[in-house]
């Protein structure tokens, strides 16, 4: 035992000569080095203490036994006799006691048990994590300072209390409380401070165990799934396998015996089927009879009038049978079945459909509990039966056929002797009319060009998968849309016969770029379609695109000339919103249609982005023509002005969609489709009305309006007649209205369209040349056509550089001089600064229109403007 000397002590045990002159220096020094010696013990308690804090969490121990560790672990740094640990949850506002320790407190709760806030109203652990700050006291005290009542059902009172909160950054997450009911045993300030610190790291170990139980958790979690989708998977392969196996049964067996045990092999594979039987409907309906049974116990299964069995419960019902010894058992009771043969421990059966009625059952049972079915097993039979009644149906149809020919044969046998002359025509005409029958099934199925099915066969084919994808979505397949490029240039160069040829080799050559179980049609004319059975992914479908593409690219000897074609591909995958073969097909359609947009030679899927944009462009054409009907269409006027003193010398009508939703469209939203649908001319009419209204409403007799007049109209013969026929009947002057053409649209029907503006010239309406020197900028057409003015493009104003060179002035200034030579007005367009405006005057010109001036604004906005003539 260390035995505490005073410093007088100490003092006198030292040698005279060591002594100091000073002994109260001496006495200070030791009782400093005495605090420092009880303050190194106490840090060296709690270095050790949180040490033994951390094993713990990283410890595999049961969490009961790491909380019983932290407790002992307090217990070394303070009196803990009476001690527990609360967690609580602030978004569930909800605690649990996860340890409690207490001498006194007979009521021990439930770690796992999540007590709401509101169910512990008076509850000073509660007021503890409202409170969030160490608390210390006698707990009357505490009770007072945290505004708590005493409830009696929460425990007894404690002499002394010291509960401390369990923070996360800032968040409280829980409580570490000890307590005293002995008078001699009180808390001390330093205990308190040593207890904050200490349960942030209990805190800390806490959530570490927490974090580790919930990644192991999550790894057994994503194990089992793993091994689930797997499992799945095997399944679904071993499924596809036996289908496939019954499929190629149904056609390949010997007789339907021999079928019928290939198909008892195949269910023994997906589950136990030792017992197991099919049981068929005569024809007559009357009788039940078994062409196939293996069982355990009942060796034969003879034929039987229809009773109340489970197998003829079944067939009234049309719904699969699951049902033990007990469920069996309940069935007689009720009177609904009776018993036949051996009693089984459990009994399944499932009905087998022919053109939507039960027709037979397919039966499995267990005479002991080793093997008891599932629903699992009774989903997978069901499917498995469809197929088998496919299978059956097509056996029995070629039975049928076969008995019947077998017939016809003994018939035509047995009056040979007597009838041979005539049984020689009647055969005759009998194959005649097979062959005529089979002739035209197959014309009315196939393309009498490449011999490859057509459009109806294809559609039949994919309305087969489709079902089989609706019963079954793993089984996926994918359609290909494929159209010859640069097929119209063979046969407008070589001929149709050259390009027929060129069809059948095309033909040939995509048909050994697929599988046996794939098809490929002609749609008409060179465009093809491919129909992938059992894939996997979408790549699938691209490597078949992938193989076609370079089988096409390959040069094609037909009639002595090498041919070069190759092939745009859309691919569509199916998925759940397709009901309906054309609705597949479409989809492949628009993807080719993308693919050659992007180049040609190359294949695109089919996904939401091209879904949606159809749908848009869909839309927006349902839009226009709404629109026309709607009179939503109207001009919108931009000022031609003096450059020199912004006089107003004219204006240009430019068409705006009003639309009642999207406001005002600029044409560029929507001209492409218009001219597409052939809206676009109406549209044109509907602006002319307006302009011709307005110029009245404006007042401007005196200025003079452009109209932009596309191909279109100027290739109709009755254009001139039909737009002076609209000006009269406004009492519109022909020098209020010019035209804007384009140079493309002088080159298209150049005689036609010359006519109908010299006819429009003799009547007084003038042409403009729209946006010069972005075409062919041909001078020959220039004194071809009556054109009074050209106007110059934006891109030549924008380009405009200060001084007189460089950028597009050069360009501007031959313009104006080619336009002075054959006394023509000229007007730039686009002008957006005051530069560009110095840089046209300086190189001559008099006529402008931009946002400079005036952006395009409607009729009522001008009269609103009061712009000045």
């Amino acid at each position: 035992m260390v035995q505490h000397l005073s410093p007088s002590d100490i003092l006198a045990a030292l040698p005279p000569k060591l002594r100091p002159e000073d002994p109260a220096t001496l006495l200070a020094e030791v009782a400093r080095l005495r605090v420092d010696v009880e303050r190194l013990g106490r840090a060296e308690r709690l270095q050790r203490a949180l040490f033994a804090i951390s094993d713990l969490a990283s410890s595999g121990e049961d969490t009961r036994v790491v909380l019983e560790g932290l407790h002992e672990i307090v217990g070394r740094l303070m009196y803990a006799e009476n001690f527990y640990i609360v967690r609580y949850s602030p978004e569930r506002d909800s605690m649990r006691f996860i340890y409690f320790a207490d001498s006194q407190d007979p009521v021990r709760p439930d770690p796992n048990e999540e007590i709401p806030a509101s169910e512990m109203t008076n509850s000073l652990t509660l007021a503890l994590i409202r409170h969030g700050r160490p608390v210390l006291g006698p707990s009357t005290e505490v009770r007072r300072e945290l505004g708590v009542s005493r409830d009696e059902t929460l425990g007894p009172d404690s002499e002394d209390w010291l509960g401390v909160p369990l923070l996360d950054e800032g968040v409280v997450r829980g409580c570490v409380v000890v307590q005293s009911y002995n008078p001699e045993w009180r808390y001390t300030e330093d205990d308190r401070a040593l207890l904050s610190y200490v349960a942030q790291h209990i805190l800390t170990a806490l959530e570490r165990r927490d974090a580790k139980e919930e990644l192991e958790r999550r790894v057994d979690e994503r194990t089992r799934e793993l091994r689930q989708q797997i499992a799945e998977r095997e399944r679904a392969e071993k499924l596809q396998a036996a289908l496939f196996r019954i499929a190629e049964q149904a056609g390949r067996s010997e007789s339907i015996e021999v079928f019928y045990a290939e198909v008892h092999t195949i269910v023994s594979d997906l589950l136990d089927a030792r017992n197991f039987f099919i049981a068929l409907l005569t024809p007559d309906g009357q009788e039940l009879d078994f062409p196939y049974s293996v069982d355990e116990r009942d060796m034969k299964r003879p034929r039987r009038r229809l009773a109340k069995g489970l197998t003829e419960y079944v067939l009234a019902t049309g719904d699969p049978l699951l049902a033990d010894r007990d469920g069996i058992h309940d069935l007689v009771a009720a009177g609904q079945v009776q018993s036949f043969g051996t009693p089984s421990v459990c009994w399944l059966g499932v009905p087998l459909q022919i053109g939507g009625k039960p027709v037979g059952v397919l039966a499995v049972q267990s005479y002991t509990p080793d093997y008891l079915y599932t629903k699992r097993d009774q989903e997978l039979l069901s499917f498995v039966s469809f197929h088998i009644a496919q299978a059956l149906e097509r056996r029995q149809a070629h039975e049928r056929l076969r008995e019947a020919y077998v017939d016809l044969e003994q018939r035509v046998a047995a009056r040979t002797s007597e009838l041979a002359d005539a049984n020689r025509e009647l055969l005759d005409q009998i194959s005649v009319r097979e062959r005529m029958e089979h002739k035209l099934k197959h014309e009315a199925m196939h393309d009498t060009l490449t011999g490859l099915p057509n459009r109806s066969h294809l559609l039949g084919r994919m309305g087969m998968a489709l079902s089989r994808y609706r019963y079954d979505p793993t089984q996926l397949f994918a359609v290909l849309f494929l159209d010859l490029d640069r097929f119209k240039v063979v046969n407008d160069s070589v001929g149709h016969l050259v390009g027929d040829e060129l069809l059948k080799e095309a033909a040939r050559r995509i048909s050994r770029c697929v599988r046996d179980p794939d098809m490929v049609a002609r749609l008409g004319g060179d465009e093809f379609a491919i129909v992938l059975d059992y894939i996997h992914t979408a790549e699938d479908a691209v490597a078949v695109a992938e193989r076609v593409l370079k089988s096409l690219a390959e040069p094609m000897r037909i009639a002595g000339k090498e041919l070069y074609t190759g092939a745009s591909i859309g691919i569509a995958m199916v998925d759940g919103r397709y009901r309906s073969p054309e609705e597949l097909l479409r989809d492949a359609d628009v993807a080719m249609y993308r693919a050659k947009a992007t180049g040609r030679q190359r294949y695109a899927l089919f996904d939401e982005q091209l879904h949606e944009a159809a749908l848009k462009l869909l839309e927006l054409e349902g839009d226009l023509r709404r629109a026309l009907q709607r009179q939503e269409f109207e001009p919108h006027y931009q000022p031609i002005l003096s450059l020199a003193d912004g006089t107003l010398v004219g204006f240009e009508a430019l068409m705006r969609w009003r639309h009642p939703v999207r406001g005002v469209a600029a044409p560029a939203e929507f001209l492409a489709i218009a001219e597409e649908t052939g809206s676009l001319e109406p549209m044109d009419w509907q602006i002319y009305e307006h302009v011709c209204r307005d110029i009245g409403r404006l007042g401007h007799q005196q200025v003079y309006t452009t109209l932009n007049v596309s191909p279109r109209h100027l290739r109709a013969a009755d254009f001139d007649q039909r737009l002076l026929e609209l000006m009269s009947r406004h009492h519109v002057k022909p020098a209020c209205i010019r035209l804007e053409v384009t140079e493309g649209a002088l080159l298209e029907h150049p005689e036609q369209v010359r006519e109908c503006l010299v006819r429009l010239r003799e009547a007084g309406v003038l042409t403009l040349l729209d946006d010069f020197g972005t075409g062919y900028s041909s001078l020959s057409y220039l004194h071809r056509f009556p054109l009074y003015g050209l106007k110059i493009d934006r891109s030549f104003v924008a380009e405009l550089r200060s001084g007189e060179s460089g950028g597009s002035t050069a360009i501007v200034r031959a313009i104006r001089l080619l336009a002075d030579s054959l006394g023509m007005e000229v007007i730039a367009e686009g002008i957006e600064n005051e530069d560009q405006r110095y840089q046209l005057r300086l190189l001559g010109l008099a006529l402008g229109q931009g946002y400079l001036f005036s952006p395009p604004r409607s009729a009522a906005e001008l009269l609103a403007a009061k712009l000045p003539a």
